[in-house]
């Protein structure tokens, strides 16, 4: 597969993200999970990804169960700075407190089984905490040994400018896809091209509804978050299977399938962006990485961008609380 850089760190043109396979999109399955990621391998994906507060805790110890032995073709990214309450799920905070940090890193190590995490990311910015002590502490954890990378999540243009001077970063990892071109005005992508920081794409496919598969709300478990999601909600929803219909009939005019369109289409915007699709099953991983194979022509782009411009999708991509978070 191609080949892309995040900062210094060389990955697999398409990632994996790995959070739906322990929770949030509705059941899971360990066992196919691990096979997944163990096809991604084999599929030339080099790039897991991963976070502490995904379980909470478990994806990080699943995916240190499917790398046993492979540890060589893994470039294994997780983050800290979302805190969860394991005995109540819905209970999060967020911390970027040098302290903290280091303590996250030491447990996620240990979770995964590995003695050095490849790409160590905040997940949250914390107001409470200046950006310059959290990734202070973070550049202490490169210099012990103890991750190679750092990048920051849902970062804004003039944070990423202040972290870069404390130590350099690898990349910044933003919600971008069809349905939500804001790292495009907000300066986010401008940002990266100017510092040399590479873009972690997560929901490169909308949370799934970019691939078609969801029709109505029914079509998502009774237990799935994206019930909650403003985006999968009443009104919004119709307009947004409307703006699916169109991307459908524009792949099928390209001869792939709508998620490879939509995932072509994020890799074909910059090349330092890398898309790291969720699925918890394999043949939804096979259709994701078969998107390498889509080349989008110029006329292709400006269909696209006619169907889906920026702002297109209705509702926000979070609920209003979790929104909050969102470093602007």
């Amino acid at each position: 597969m191609e080949q892309r850089k995040l900062g210094g760190l060389e990955v697999s043109a398409i990632g994996l993200g790995c959070m739906g396979m322990s929770e949030f999109y509705g059941p899971t399955d360990e066992q196919e999970a691990i096979a997944t990621i163990q096809r991604a391998l084999e599929l030339g994906v080099t790039l897991l990804d991963t976070a502490d507060m995904y379980g909470p805790f478990t994806n990080e110890e699943l995916v240190g169960r499917a790398i046993r032995g492979r540890r060589e073709h893994v470039v294994v990214a997780t983050k800290c700075g979302i805190v969860r309450d394991p005995n109540n799920k819905g209970v999060r905070g967020i911390d970027g407190r040098p302290e903290y940090i280091k303590q996250a890193c030491d447990a996620s190590l240990r979770r995964l089984g590995i003695d050095r995490i490849d790409l160590y990311q905040l997940h949250r910015v914390d107001p409470r905490t200046p950006i310059e002590d959290s990734v202070g502490a973070m550049g202490d954890l490169v210099r012990a040994g103890k991750t190679r990378f750092i990048g920051l999540s849902e970062a804004s243009a003039a944070t990423l400018r202040r972290a870069h001077k404390v130590h350099p970063l690898a990349s910044v990892q933003t919600e971008y896809s069809l349905w939500t071109r804001d790292p495009e005005d907000q300066g986010i992508l401008d940002a990266c091209r100017e510092l040399g920081i590479g873009f972690l794409a997560y929901s490169p496919l909308g949370r799934g509804f970019l691939t078609g598969q969801i029709k109505k709300p029914e079509d998502l478990a009774a237990d799935d978050y994206r019930r909650f999601s403003p985006r999968f909600q009443g009104e919004n929803f119709k307009k947004n299977v409307d703006l699916v219909g169109r991307v459908e009939e524009t792949a099928g005019a390209k001869g792939c399938t709508p998620a490879q369109l939509a995932l072509a289409w994020v890799v074909a915007q910059a090349p330092f962006i890398v898309p790291i699709p969720g699925t918890k099953r394999r043949r939804y991983l096979e259709e994701n990485v078969g998107a390498v194979a889509v080349h989008l022509t110029r006329e292709d782009l400006a269909r696209i961008d006619e169907i889906a411009p920026p702002g297109v999708a209705a509702g926000l991509r979070y609920p209003e609380f979790m929104m909050s978070s969102v470093n602007a």
